[in-house]
């Protein structure tokens, strides 16, 4: 029996996620003023997509 855990991303969404990443960790450190912020930013950028969502769910108003 084989023990699954998360299962790999396509192709497709890899390459959707990555370029989302570099432009979001671009965004949010040219937007920091000092090494903390930039940290911060780095940070959000690996969870962006939770943020979309949440936003988009917010003006959905579910």
């Amino acid at each position: 029996m084989k023990k699954g855990g998360c299962k790999p991303m396509k192709g497709d969404l890899c390459g959707f996620y990555g370029l989302g990443f570099i432009g979001a960790v671009v965004y949010f450190i040219q937007h920091a003023t000092n090494f903390g912020e930039g940290v911060i930013g780095f940070l959000k950028a690996l969870v962006w997509p939770a943020f979309l969502i949440y936003k988009l769910l917010e003006l959905l108003k579910m």
